[in-house]
């Protein structure tokens, strides 16, 4: 999961239109209850009809009370068959969506100030927006303070398979940014990031990202740390063996367990058409890492796991699964990851695989929100959901 700075700190599908920068009507949701089951409750993030949104799992998810931030890439909608059906040919921004009411209703926002997290053209499947370019990275110079009540903090990369990472930060939960900073190259090819880090003190954040393999492409997890603010970077080890030939191990969701323990839950592929989630546990603060399970053994063509640590405790793994039938599950461990309970199926009226790229959050009543995108049997609109649930108590 995004490990944000709560951290630190120990903490009915709806059909409706969203106006294109405006709040979203009252949600119709849909609640989801039966034994042995948690309460499931749907809502819509984000939703357009002629759009396509889609991959939160690129961007991040923040949380201050009852008020929660999550990112999204958002484009048009074109019939491609068996493959990402946005049009290739239009714009996709890179856009925030923030709900007040602790996931309930949702509002767009382009990030400020105008034009910032713009992003590159390698990391679209659509075009740049009309009049922009890719990003120009600066150094930071001054440190950044991660235990800020009202931090967000992002990593993003420039391409899938090499280039610079970079990352950016607010300090009014995520209404005006800084940025774009460059990341190092920590010794690799590349490195590719999305959001996963954890806040241990004012000036130290340990980060987990994805390099490019040996043979330049996607890639090998890893982390890294900084104790100075931002202003550098050190790489610390290695999370996952590098896959061979054109496979690949990467998009880690990490928690904390201890002041020495991490645990790093990863996206695995071997071609041909395997994919699978593993678990991985360091016990000296992400030097070395051992195999600790295999959580999801099939999920199809293959979803990044979202990790979260629940105030009891245990470990809650939330994924979709692309292959039919479509679904999104969680499973629990009561023992750091090592063991993990049956699945729990959260929705099953996904349409195909335009499916997942989750990101989950803890409320402080203790429920999770996970977002993600979709699209329901029937409609072939791509849409940013949203699913509420409390696991069972231990």
């Amino acid at each position: 999961m995004l490990s944000s700075h709560r951290n630190w700190s120990r903490i009915g599908l709806a059909m409706v239109l969203n106006l294109a920068w405006g709040v979203a009507p009252a949600a119709e949701t849909r609640s989801d209850r039966s034994k042995n089951q948690p309460d499931i409750e749907h809502v819509v993030v984000y939703r357009e009809e002629g759009r396509f949104a889609g991959w939160p799992a690129n961007h991040g998810i923040w949380i201050w009370g009852d008020e929660i931030l999550t990112g999204f890439s958002r484009g048009f909608y074109a019939d491609l068959g068996n493959f990402h059906n946005i049009d290739r040919n239009r714009p996709e921004e890179m856009l925030l969506v923030r709900s007040k009411d602790a996931g309930k209703t949702w509002s767009v926002e382009e990030p400020q100030p105008k034009g910032i997290m713009i992003g590159t053209a390698a990391v679209r499947h659509g075009t740049m927006p009309e009049g922009t370019s890719d990003e120009t990275l600066i150094d930071l110079q001054e440190p950044i303070n991660f235990t800020d009540p009202n931090l967000a903090f992002t990593i993003r990369m420039g391409n899938k398979d090499a280039g610079v990472s970079r990352f950016f930060y607010s300090y009014d939960r995520g209404r005006i940014w800084k940025g774009p900073f460059r990341l190092p190259f920590f010794g690799q090819k590349g490195v590719m990031a999305r959001t996963d880090y954890v806040v241990d003190g004012p000036r130290e954040c340990t980060v987990f990202l994805t390099a490019s393999k040996e043979n330049g492409k996607e890639g090998r997890p890893f982390c890294a740390r900084t104790t100075d603010g931002g202003l550098t970077w050190k790489f610390v080890g290695f999370i996952a063996p590098e896959p061979k030939g054109v496979g690949y191990s990467i998009m880690p969701s990490t928690v904390r367990i201890s002041a020495t323990e991490l645990v790093s839950t990863v996206r695995e592929l071997e071609v041909p058409n395997k994919s699978w989630i593993d678990a991985y546990a360091s016990h000296d603060n992400g030097k070395t890492w051992t195999f600790l399970s295999r959580p999801v053994a099939d999920t199809g063509e293959g979803n990044p796991p979202s990790l979260v640590k629940l105030p009891d405790g245990r470990l809650s793994l939330i994924y979709c699964v692309r292959k039919a039938p479509f679904k999104l599950e969680g499973r629990l461990s009561s023992d750091n990851g090592r063991s993990w309970g049956e699945p729990v199926v959260l929705r099953d009226d996904i349409g195909g695989r335009d499916v997942g790229y989750l990101r989950s959050i803890l409320r402080p009543d203790g429920k999770i929100v996970s977002v993600y995108y979709l699209h329901v049997k029937g409609n072939p609109t791509r849409f940013i959901g949203g699913t509420i649930w409390g696991p069972e108590p231990k």
